[in-house]
């Protein structure tokens, strides 16, 4: 006959015995396992089972919580573009693209160097890289989508690629990145001609004949601009009234008086300050007779153009033939009217002011002829001895 189970109930130092049982001495067993049913122990093993898994758990919260609180590292960056990436790679992702390619020329050669551009379609991002000693360039780590090359190279015109489209993890080799030799552009800088007139007619006002003698009318330029009206009789002034030619009228005027020329004149102080009227009034008359009042009418260049190549007797020629023979200004030959009729209107003009014994016609043609004898000679000596002798003469080649 098997035992009976016996139990026992703790209420404290006052604990009474279970009236089933005969009394004994007081313990405190709460079960006896080795005598519970099979399943009685499994749900007692199962709710262990269940109450050590909820004490790891716990455990592994409560460090990760830990751990996160405590650690001091910055959070990693998030990839993104640069505007002005130097390597051409972003941060690698999980499903980043890849574009490659070799910078060529028009024969095959590779163009290290090259500034290549990457920007999505929509012109907004750019990655931006060198190509390498072999003109190859990688651009890494790009997020699906489509995109353009534009690569630029000294000496080359502007590359753009057609659009790209890349997928996930798509490695994408760019062929045939070819740049064309680009145009050669000349600058070409367009001044007026009156501009350009006037720079040459101010590197001849420092033109003189042994640093002394106005050489005003003498081009050493062969194509020079031709002068407008208003810088025809600026030069005339210029000339008639430089210091030099005031200082020659006052010479020739003591020579005629000493040689007793126009007696009517008379003598001492007076008689010199009318010769010296005379001699001022016939050369300011000729200079803007011949070298702007007539010029701007016809339309010539008062200048005398220095040849100074080709034989002795070419250059002969040319410069005896001026005082008959000009060029208009718009560079044709022509007969010279400016200096005839300028020496004739001077002569006329004459009249007024020499004594009534020495007018005339024979006056006027006199000092007509002598005036155009004077320049034939002048433009020969000019021709083959002025640029020798003539300060400031412009550099060959110049404006």
């Amino acid at each position: 006959m098997p035992r009976s189970i016996r139990s026992y109930k703790y209420d404290g130092p006052h604990a009474t015995q279970d009236a089933f049982s005969p009394p004994t001495r007081r313990c405190h067993p709460i079960v006896n396992l080795s005598l519970r049913s099979p399943g009685v122990l499994a749900s007692a093993s199962l709710l262990l089972l269940f109450v050590i898994s909820v004490t790891a758990q716990g455990q592994q919260q409560t460090a990760e919580l830990s751990m996160s609180s405590s650690s001091s590292l910055p959070d990693a960056p998030l990839p993104q573009w640069s505007p002005q990436s130097s390597s051409g790679r972003s941060s690698s992702t999980e499903g980043a693209a890849t574009v490659s390619g070799i910078v060529l020329d028009d024969t095959g050669a590779t163009i290290p160097g090259a500034q290549v551009r990457l920007t999505h379609g929509d012109g907004t991002q750019t990655l931006r890289l060198t190509s390498g000693g072999g003109g190859e360039f990688t651009f890494m780590g790009l997020a699906a989508g489509s995109y353009l090359i534009i690569v630029n190279a000294k000496g080359f015109a502007p590359f753009t690629s057609p659009e790209i489209n890349l997928s996930p993890q798509q490695v994408y080799q760019f062929p045939h990145l070819t740049l064309s030799v680009g145009s050669v552009g000349t600058e070409i800088t367009v001044r007026p001609t009156e501009m350009i007139a006037a720079e040459q007619i101010k590197a001849e006002e420092k033109q003189r004949l042994i640093g002394v003698f106005p050489n005003f009318y003498m081009s050493y330029v062969h194509d020079a601009a031709p002068m407008t009206t208003r810088q025809k009789f600026s030069l005339a002034t210029r000339d008639s009234f430089d210091p030099v030619a005031l200082i020659g009228v006052g010479l020739t005027a003591g020579i005629e008086q000493a040689n007793d020329t126009y007696p009517g004149y008379g003598y001492g102080a007076a008689g010199y300050s009318k010769r010296f009227a005379a001699r001022f009034g016939d050369g300011r008359c000729s200079d803007f007779l011949s070298h702007a009042v007539f010029p701007a009418l016809f339309h010539q260049d008062p200048r005398y153009f220095y040849q100074g190549t080709g034989s002795t007797k070419s250059r002969l020629i040319h410069a005896a033939s001026f005082a008959i023979v000009t060029r208009s200004d718009s560079g044709k030959t022509m007969p010279n009217y400016s200096y005839f009729l300028g020496d004739i209107g001077s002569g006329a003009l004459s009249n007024l002011y020499y004594p009534h014994a020495d007018r005339g016609v024979g006056l006027v043609f006199t000092n007509a002829l002598i005036g155009i004898a004077g320049k034939a000679g002048g433009t020969i000596i000019q021709e083959f001895f002025s640029k020798r002798l003539t300060t400031n003469v412009p550099p060959a080649g110049a404006p």
